[in-house]
């Protein structure tokens, strides 16, 4: 069977690379950066000029692109190649609307379609170790379970298409809410004479130990805002979450608090850098 993958940016670069060493059949890369389509050739992915020639080749055509819109443009133009028997994997964090939409155009081709977003950063990535939340139809999901553990090792089945998206933007939203919550009382604890470290180490005692401050700590205390997933793409993951709770009357308050602080990073310049520089925000470095 072989594997085609389209994005090769933060998260698609080291997903495909696994991948790669993993797969006992040829892998079909292609993105627009093609400095980064050298990469992967280099550790035997087959580099393609175009989309088209990897949906061409491939029996299962994976793509990991930013937004909604590159998912709709991606599939539109690779359509003449989908036909019965292919697979389409979006991997891609959109809106889960969109993902059914284009869901709908992949089957009327006689193909099949799963979304597959992922959770965890950079170095999970990196590792295999994500977290794969797929939408797809049950029989489906058997078939394209074992690719997906290539890059994760946590998959779960979440219902039809578009579900593993709607749980992907919950998990996002959560993750934002926890995070604003880190930022608030670390800066109080740091001005009342509190180490970073102290304060981790503190937490993890009780209730409040998180995956997120565990994570990235260190990196807080030492200002490094290098770039795993960026600030910008959190925020237009909570402009989701808005949509979603607007068209089901949902309350989302702590929701809104944490959007109304992405939407400042954003103001400010900083949504290329790494999501967790909304301790600046929080810490008041924006303020007029």
């Amino acid at each position: 069977m072989k594997i085609g993958f389209i994005g090769l940016g933060i998260m698609g670069e080291s997903m495909s690379e696994n991948i790669v060493k993993k797969h006992n059949d040829k892998v079909f890369v292609s993105d627009l950066n093609k400095s980064q389509v050298e990469k992967l050739a280099a550790v035997g992915a087959v580099p393609c000029d175009s989309n088209i020639e990897v949906a061409k080749n491939a029996d299962v055509i994976i793509t990991m692109v930013p937004k909604s819109e590159h998912v709709k443009a991606v599939y539109t133009e690779i359509l003449d190649e989908i036909n019965e028997g292919k697979i389409c994997i979006d991997m891609s964090t959109i809106d889960p609307s969109v993902s059914v939409e284009v869901s709908k155009m992949i089957k009327a081709k006689g193909a099949q379609f799963a979304d597959a977003p992922v959770v965890k950063s950079k170095p999970a990535a990196i590792e295999g170790t994500l977290g794969v939340l797929v939408g797809c139809d049950e029989e489906l999901f058997p078939v394209i379970e074992p690719i997906l553990k290539y890059m994760g090792c946590n998959v779960i089945r979440m219902g039809e298409n578009g579900k593993g998206l709607v749980m992907k933007i919950c998990h996002n939203a959560l993750c934002a809410e926890i995070q604003n919550g880190v930022n608030e009382t670390l800066i109080l604890a740091r001005k009342m004479g509190i180490s970073t470290e102290d304060y981790h180490t503190a937490i993890s005692y009780g209730g409040a130990q998180c995956f997120y401050l565990d994570a990235q700590w260190k990196n807080i205390d030492s200002e490094n805002w290098a770039t795993a997933f960026s600030l910008e793409n959190e925020n237009k993951d909570l402009g989701i979450c808005q949509r979603l709770a607007a068209e089901t009357e949902t309350p989302m308050p702590g929701m809104e608090t944490a959007k109304a602080v992405y939407a400042k990073g954003m103001e400010a310049g900083i949504g290329k850098e790494d999501w967790r520089a909304t301790y600046k925000v929080v810490r008041g470095d924006y303020d007029a």
